[in-house]
């Protein structure tokens, strides 16, 4: 994708995302109880040290941070997102910037984690996602993804794939990419992978950058 294409395509996703917000936390707080289940828990209960979250948006983790995190930095592309998150409460230090996933504006090894909670699905370059969050980890560093992506049962993922140019036109939303292959193309060791909620739409994976 070109500079020029890339640039804009993130202006229609900063777009989509300034006219969700108000919206957002009913969405997916709906979406949570009857499809996706607590995997933002799990995410941000394996977080330590250092936390780049890249897709912050109206920051519903912020709050679930604690006990091993010692500062989370929130990057988020709409404006009217990070005055949700900054509304949140937060039992560690929090610093919010607007940016892009794609080419974090951070110093080279300065995390030790980095958490993505379905955030994937929205990125123009999620390739490049990984590649910014690879450059950014401390050696050992991990990279914790959340993701929705495409159902177990063949007839549901399929409905998944019609509904996705749609989902894309009208939400940014990828509805069916799956993060495991951004992040190994990108050096990472996948440590953990595993298919949770309702038909397994929910991807689970723990990555490490190598020592």
């Amino acid at each position: 994708m070109s500079g020029d294409a890339t640039n804009g395509e993130l202006d229609r996703v900063e777009r989509i995302f300034d006219r969700l917000a108000a919206g957002y936390d009913r969405q997916i707080g709906w979406s949570e109880r009857l499809l996706l289940g607590d995997a933002r828990q799990w995410a941000i209960g394996e977080a330590r040290g250092e936390v780049v979250e890249i897709g912050v948006g109206s920051g519903l983790n912020l709050p679930l941070y604690g006990a091993g995190v010692t500062r989370v930095i929130g990057v988020e592309l709409s404006e009217r997102m990070l005055d949700l998150a900054r509304a949140r409460s937060a039992a560690v230090p929090v610093e919010l910037r607007q940016g892009d996933a794609q080419q974090l504006d951070l110093p080279a090894a300065s995390a030790d984690s980095v958490v993505s909670t379905y955030t994937f699905c929205t990125i123009p370059d999620p390739g490049a996602a990984a590649a910014a969050a690879w450059r950014v980890l401390r050696p050992g560093g991990v990279f914790v993804a959340v993701e929705h992506g495409p159902a177990r049962a063949r007839p549901i993922a399929a409905a998944m794939r019609t509904l996705e140019p749609l989902a894309v036109r009208f939400a940014a939303d990828y509805l069916t990419r799956e993060p495991v292959g951004y992040l190994t193309a990108a050096g990472f060791t996948i440590e953990h992978y595993a298919r949770t909620g309702r038909g397994g739409v929910v991807f689970r994976v723990l990555a490490r950058k190598s020592e």
